[in-house]
């Protein structure tokens, strides 16, 4: 039986790689057998469970597999860690990691990841729970994996009683509401109260969203420090217990999942602060108040001193053909690798594009451009095959 993979979404800053760890050991103190994925550029999901060690993450030990030629060699233990947080309570742990500061799409590093995931077999393995940690207020693609591809079975969302956090959590809803319109089967659960300090905030938005508040996690100095310090709140009594009952309602399937909500407007969600927008629109800033005096001559064109700068960069030819092709029909290329089983494979964004040999390109990329025009959704295609393609 494939593991049952669930999916903790929030927005950065909001404790999810707190609560995330507590629930998987809690997870694991009731005797299942549990993998958390740490799914953010900032790999520090996994700290608390491994007593404070950061573990190696995948983008970082396949970059230094492809570096040595070997890339194809990645196994299984260079990348998922395992801890015995007791006698007899087993606890394995992954960080996707993602590109070095400023050098790349951190969502490209959770495509590629999960990629290399499926190619080890996660959906294999023998584990009853797969918890992933995602960043929630990041709209790029390779963080609505989850939801893009079905992967997770099940949302659930940290908020506060602040607007922000609140604000990031309407967007998740909105994007798990429209994928799920589009054939998706990721479900939500509900949302979980962090930090609560006794306010309703969260409680008025989940009212007026439909989305149920499925726990509250107390505001505690003394749990905090124990986080700061990578030791679990499991350690307090009342957060034990708290995250004990979470868990076993998740275990037991007692939460069903949450058929009918509704994302709010930017109107209502604003009704929710007892605020509304004002009427109008701002002020236009006239040239004057930026260029002072000087205003610049119209006649000269402003050229814009940003320049594009390709997602991926590639040396080999073929490869680098591969890239100008799918760009120039408007697809920016964000990750490309080649394999003997399935040729070239291009990510552009949450999307997977699998193109096979290079026979046939042209009849592989115009099939490519036709379906984009159509205006359809897709998060994969297949074009190994030109006189058969296929998509989902």
């Amino acid at each position: 039986m494939a593991p049952r993979m669930l999916a903790v979404y929030g927005k950065g800053g909001m404790g999810k790689s707190f609560f995330t760890s507590n629930l998987t050991a809690r997870l694991a103190f009731d005797g299942f057998r549990v993998l958390q994925l740490g799914c953010d550029p900032k790999h520090d999901s996994c700290n608390t469970i491994f007593g404070g060690h950061s573990l190696p993450t995948l983008g970082d030990q396949w970059r230094l597999f492809k570096e040595a030629g070997k890339e194809d060699q990645l196994a299984i233990g260079d990348v998922v860690f395992r801890n015995e947080l007791r006698p007899g309570a087993i606890i394995f742990g992954c960080e996707l990691g993602g590109p070095e500061v400023g050098r790349g799409c951190g969502g490209q590093g959770i495509s590629s990841g999960f990629k290399t995931l499926e190619n080890l077999g996660m959906s294999r393995w023998n584990l009853d729970f797969i918890v992933m940690d995602f960043l929630g207020d990041v709209v790029c693609g390779g963080f609505a994996t989850p939801l893009a591809r079905s992967l997770a079975e099940q949302v659930i969302i940290l908020v506060g009683h602040d607007r922000q956090s609140l604000y990031a959590a309407n967007n998740i809803a909105r994007a798990a509401q429209y994928f799920h319109s589009m054939g998706g089967t990721t479900q939500i659960l509900g949302l979980v109260v962090n930090r609560d300090d006794g306010s309703d905030t969260a409680d008025r938005y989940a009212e007026a969203v439909g989305l149920p508040i499925l726990t509250r996690v107390p505001l505690s100095r003394t749990v905090r420090e124990l986080a700061d310090s990578c030791r679990l709140a499991l350690e307090d009594d009342q957060f034990n217990q708290i995250f004990g009952d979470l868990a076993g309602r998740i275990a037991r399937r007692d939460l069903q999942p949450v058929e009918t909500y509704h994302p709010l407007s930017y109107d209502d969600f604003l009704r929710v602060f007892g605020a509304e927008e004002p009427p109008g629109r701002p002020e236009p800033a006239r040239e004057q108040d930026l260029f002072g005096a000087t205003a610049p001559d119209p006649m000269i064109p402003i050229l814009s001193l940003t320049p594009i700068i390709p997602q991926v960069q590639v040396t080999d030819p073929l490869q680098r053909k591969v890239q100008q092709m799918v760009e120039a029909i408007g697809m920016y290329v964000t990750d490309m690798a080649r394999s003997d089983r399935d040729g070239i494979t291009v990510t552009s964004g949450s999307i997977e594009i699998r193109l096979g040999e290079p026979q046939d390109l042209e009849h592989k990329v115009a099939f490519l451009s036709a379906l984009r025009r159509s205006g359809q959704t897709f998060s994969f295609v297949d074009l190994r095959y030109a006189d058969a393609p296929s998509y989902r």
